[in-house]
């Protein structure tokens, strides 16, 4: 039982190393500064929610077998092109698909460790899903 405490207490000690770098990596930083631009934009948010809305509004509607009239999806498109005309708007939108970026490889990296049993290598990490019901796409 003391093994396993141990073992626990090695693994978060080096999750908490790793969560460390992330933090201080220059990538992660700009990331941050973005997302914290984006939290200081009350129109940019305001966009954001109203465009999400939207988004959902339509997909709830064609998920339901209705039809989306051209003029939805116009009105659609040109708030979608407003908001990324916006630059702290888009800068919020890159931020975020970075950092998925960074949580689905760490994610793929731990997940492909626990599948075989030894850290993987680059040639593991090609190609292929990141396990069983993933789907990420790859």
């Amino acid at each position: 039982m003391e093994t396993n405490v141990q073992s626990e207490d090695v693994v978060f000690q080096k999750t908490r190393e790793l969560c460390e770098a992330i933090v201080q990596a220059p990538q992660f930083q700009s990331i941050r500064r973005q997302m914290d631009s984006f939290r200081a934009d009350a129109e940019a948010q305001q966009q954001y929610e109203t465009l999400s809305e939207k988004g959902r509004q339509l997909h709830q509607k064609q998920h339901q077998g209705l039809e989306l009239a051209p003029a939805e999806i116009s009105a659609f498109d040109a708030e979608r092109e407003a908001f990324f005309r916006n630059p702290t708007a888009r800068g919020f939108m890159e931020a975020q698909e970075a950092m998925h970026h960074i949580q689905e490889a760490v994610s793929q990296f731990v997940s492909k460790t626990f599948e075989l049993g030894r850290v993987p290598s680059a040639e593991d990490l090609e190609g292929g899903s990141c396990g069983p019901g993933c789907g990420c796409g790859h």
